[in-house]
């Protein structure tokens, strides 16, 4: 189930409605990872000020573009490790639009749903943004000290998010949130197997780019193989 979706949905890549998905979800966040490198620099610029004093050495002038270069080049490795999972955060705001295109699709038979609501969605998203992102930079650190052990780590942690919530927006177009949690609950294992089938692409440059469109797309076969067994 997980790979046939999988495979479907790369093959529907092409999609128009795909791609503008892609092309919101990468300049969103190329503009958020740019705006925190930049309060990132003036905001250590302005605490530290033009000029500092240190001891036996007296004033300095330099200390301030130090720290600012410091603190900007330590953000940018950051967002190394965090633009995709921002990307996939972004992306789920738009997930019902790549919903709609595979259901049109692969499950032309389907009644018409109206989808998540704007409203509903972005308080979805910036509360999954703000999750994948505190996790994330919480597990830099065990990047750090358990190196040999950070790829499955990272896997393992994005593949449980992505595939929570994934799978989550996709099944409450059709069931509403309490079914879309009580369905997700009952085969978590199967959606934790997909989350980490599409965050193990997420450490490959270029191609995790896609990665996100292609997570929204499995997810919403994914839930229609699981939700038929119900039947």
């Amino acid at each position: 189930m997980i790979l046939s979706g999988f495979l479907r949905a790369l093959g529907q890549t092409g999609d128009p409605r795909f791609r503008r998905v892609l092309f919101i979800g990468v300049g969103l966040t190329l503009a958020l990872l740019i705006g925190a490198c930049w309060i990132t620099w003036a905001g250590i610029g302005w605490v530290i000020g033009d000029d500092a004093s240190l001891p036996w050495i007296g004033e300095v002038s330099w200390l301030n573009d130090l720290a600012a270069a410091g603190g900007l080049l330590a953000m940018m490795l950051a967002s190394v490790f965090l633009m995709v999972p921002v990307a996939s955060a972004i992306t789920s705001m738009y997930l019902d639009q790549v919903a709609e295109a595979v259901e049109d699709r692969h499950y032309p038979g389907l009644p018409h749903v109206e989808g998540v609501g704007f409203v509903e969605g972005l308080a979805d998203t910036v509360s999954f943004l703000g999750v994948i992102l505190l996790a994330n930079m919480v597990a830099l650190v065990f990047y750090i000290f358990l190196a040999p052990f950070a790829p499955f780590i990272f896997w393992g942690l994005n593949g449980y998010l992505l595939g929570r919530e994934y799978f989550t927006l996709a099944a409450m177009r059709r069931l509403g949130r309490e079914g879309a949690n009580q369905l997700r609950k009952r085969h978590m294992l199967t959606i934790w197997a997909g989350g980490i089938l599409m965050a193990i692409p997420l450490t490959v440059p270029i191609l995790n780019l896609v990665v996100p469109i292609l997570g929204a797309a499995t997810f919403t076969h994914i839930f229609h193989g699981l939700a038929a067994k119900r039947r």
